[in-house]
């Protein structure tokens, strides 16, 4: 919050502004073709090829600043910007601009006996929120998705990647130019003062939806008090379930990908099921690789009879998003426990099950009631550029309006159009 009030009333102007400047051009993002869409998304990926070295250099400041604050390791790896990530950001502009564009889009018209005929059309949301912390590429992924599927947005990232997130915004800004277009489609927040973030999840008259990402405290904070119609996940407690009739090897390989390919993503597997008829063929081994990685092992009293010097499990393991090299492994009877225990401790946002068993796999994709269902596949699949979205905005555990990663028709909604012929109603 501001330290007194001239602070707080210069950023409520502040914002006030940048609210202003998003809704004026708004409509003129909505009527833009793909063409023009994509010529700019273009421009935008040249300008941070361009502007690469600079980036680098800002982000060496917040990463400086990080350590110098003691911020978690997963917070620092997912702040980290180097020539693959830059890289891997401009590809997703390219990609973006490669999808199909959703609005304007049209649903076959159903014809009633009145002589009407009714379809829906695809539009933009108009301005979009966006409050995030630590990664900066988000800076990119979500401007860029915005903007293809025609909405204005503000971005407000944390204080942490401060430099790294103007450093982009300038190339953004400079991509939109070099267009022939306004840069105000996207604007960033310069400042770190957490009124502005009070003000743009409140801001109803010119903001149509907010989009959080970030830790449960944060998240949880603007569920609270917007005002402004909020997509969000609280948290990803992911869990892999490997059944008895899994393939052993599949299932190594699997469970421990979802773990330890990366541990600071939503995706991140933090609690692994293990039927107890094949847990013996399956734990001795998949835990040695995970301590060779360095993850710490916690588990109930069947996995630690299993494996010598694993930490006891409590219900706050089972219930906590650790975003870490930390794992709660649990010794189940079947199926039917490893559901009742996602249902009991599970964030709704991805869960998996390792079976050969068809029937099986029917049954945990139908009871499981997440926002993604894996099938012998890692959960970190959880992501739109994985889903053939393009980058993600988000991922939604949520049921409206959007459920699951948030690519472009996330970001549109519809509206219904009737014709008629002189039609009257009777």
């Amino acid at each position: 919050m501001g330290t007194n009030t001239a602070a707080r009333f210069d950023v409520v102007e502040y914002m006030d502004r940048m609210g202003r400047k998003a809704r004026a051009v708004s409509s003129d993002i909505a009527r833009l073709g793909p063409d023009v869409k994509n010529r700019a998304l273009e421009c935008i990926a040249q300008s941070i090829e361009k502007g690469a070295d600079t980036i680098l250099a800002e982000n060496a400041l917040d990463m400086s600043a990080a350590r110098r604050n003691n911020l978690k390791s997963s917070l620092v790896d997912r702040l980290m910007l180097d020539e693959s990530r830059i890289a891997a950001t401009v590809q997703g502009c390219r990609q973006v601009a490669g999808l199909k564009d959703p609005v304007g889009e049209m649903t076959e018209p159903v014809r009633r006996p009145s002589g009407i005929e009714i379809s829906k059309m695809r539009v933009p949301l108009g301005v979009v929120g966006i409050i995030y912390e630590s990664r900066p590429n988000v800076t990119v992924d979500a401007a860029v998705l915005c903007f293809k599927s025609g909405n204005a947005c503000i971005l407000r990232g944390g204080s942490e990647a401060i430099h790294s997130n103007l450093a982009l915004a300038r190339c953004m800004k400079a991509g939109l130019e070099d267009a022939g277009l306004d840069p105000d489609c996207i604007q960033v927040v310069e400042t770190t003062d957490r009124t502005a973030v009070d003000c743009l999840i409140t801001m109803d008259e010119h903001v149509d939806i907010i989009v959080p990402r970030g830790g449960k405290g944060l998240i949880e904070r603007i569920s609270k008090h917007a005002t402004v119609p909020v997509i969000k996940h609280l948290d990803g407690i992911c869990h892999v379930y490997i059944d008895s009739e899994a393939d052993v090897e599949k299932a190594i390989r699997v469970a421990y990908n979802a773990k330890a390919r990366r541990y600071g993503i939503c995706g991140a597997m933090e609690t692994l099921l293990v039927a107890d008829d094949i847990a013996p063929d399956v734990l001795p081994e998949l835990c040695r690789q995970y301590r060779d990685k360095g993850i710490e092992l916690r588990g109930c009293g069947r996995a630690r009879q299993l494996v010598d010097g694993m930490a006891p499990a409590t219900d706050e393991d089972w219930a906590t998003e650790y975003l870490d090299a930390i794992l709660s492994i649990r010794v189940v009877e079947g199926m039917n426990q490893a559901i009742e225990h996602i249902e009991a401790y599970g964030s709704g946002h991805t869960d998996s099950i390792i079976t050969e068993n068809p029937q099986r796999q029917r049954e945990f994709a139908s009871r499981v009631d997440s926002s993604s269902v894996m099938i012998n596949a890692s959960t970190q699949f959880a992501d739109g550029f994985e889903y053939g979205l393009g980058a993600e905005i988000g991922i939604s555990t949520d049921k409206l309006h959007v459920r699951g990663p948030v690519g472009l028709e996330g970001l549109t909604s519809q509206k219904y159009v009737v014709r008629g012929d002189g039609a009257i109603r009777p």
